[in-house]
């Protein structure tokens, strides 16, 4: 049977407990995990995406991880795509689908009715775009998309080659304009779901990250780092990842290893703020205390998913 909450969300910081609260809450609601974390989706980015060992799995099946090689680029359009389908075959076992993770866009992007812009493409005109830009230059491009919209022209510069022939495409092949294209979306609700929040003082969360990151050395940081920049991962979004950045920096010689431990610890609590920022402004989260006992924790969640989950089965009853 289908649970009547049809999708369960953890999101919050990084450290702040997703992993282990995702695998609490599917034994306690029959539920599966999906990964919500951009960078886990990398086979090789283990140690410093802190991604779930089997032995932590408990058990739970956990989905959409290692799933590319760090080689590949990965969009929230794809993630989205392929969220959505895992979703509906979890649904269809009769379980519960436990989205779990820090990447706010991915997250909102599966939940919500967010359209891409790259629905909006078109291959042939974009090359057509890209030959006059050749021939015409970039000025005459602009000047184009200036009377034709005026407010995404004010928001590129003119030597932006790539985004001017984004918005000259938009308008092409959608017939509106950048902005009209993108809005009224990612607000109305693609399931019935239950948004959950971890919350926890910023000074016990840095302390946190800063513990986190000196246990990721200790497990063997740099040797995965180092595994990864000798098989040639060089320049790709993957290794953009923070951790990974830093250390690059450091094989490369710009960088002490003590100046980009800093760095990684630095980067990692300025990440965790904009997280929250986003969390905060984007979603409707049900907000909970981090540093309660894991084991209350989960109870306490569970018991309040049960009750939404009747009020969802009451109200679908009535309709």
């Amino acid at each position: 049977m289908n649970h009547s909450a049809d999708v369960l969300a953890i999101a919050g910081p990084t450290a702040s407990g997703k992993t282990a609260l995702a695998v609490g809450l599917a034994q306690c609601l029959d539920g599966e995990v999906i990964n919500g974390d951009a960078m886990q989706v990398y086979r090789g980015l283990d140690i410093g995406t802190a991604k779930i060992t089997p032995d932590e799995m408990e058990g739970v099946p956990h989905h959409l991880f290692d799933i590319k090689s760090p080689s590949e680029s990965f969009s929230a359009a794809e993630y989205q795509q392929i969220v959505r389908a895992k979703i509906s075959e979890i649904q269809s076992r009769g379980k519960l689908p436990i989205l779990a993770g820090g990447t706010g866009l991915y997250m909102q992007s599966v939940l919500f009715d967010y359209r891409f812009t790259e629905a909006a493409a078109d291959l042939a005109v974009r090359s057509r775009l890209e030959e006059e830009l050749e021939t015409l230059g970039a000025k005459a491009l602009y000047e184009r998309l200036l009377q034709l919209d005026p407010v995404s022209a004010e928001k590129i510069h003119p030597n932006n080659h790539r985004r001017l022939i984004r918005a000259l495409e938009i308008l092409e092949v959608s017939g509106e304009t950048k902005a009209n294209h993108e809005a009224d979306q990612g607000a109305t609700p693609m399931y019935h779901t239950f948004i959950i929040g971890l919350d926890l003082p910023r000074e016990i969360l840095y302390d946190r990250i800063d513990r986190r990151v000196d246990q990721m050395l200790e497990k063997g940081l740099v040797d995965e780092v180092k595994v990864l920049w000798e098989r040639g991962i060089r320049d790709v979004q993957s290794v953009q990842a923070i951790g990974y950045k830093e250390l690059y920096q450091v094989i490369e010689g710009k960088l002490s290893i003590e100046e980009a431990i800093e760095l990684i610890k630095k980067n990692t609590r300025h990440y965790a703020k904009r997280q929250m920022t986003y969390f905060r402004n984007k979603l409707e989260v049900n907000w909970y205390d981090a540093t309660t006992e894991k084991k209350l924790l989960v109870q306490k969640i569970c018991n309040e998913v049960k009750g939404f989950q009747l009020q969802v089965a009451n109200t679908k009853s009535k309709h």
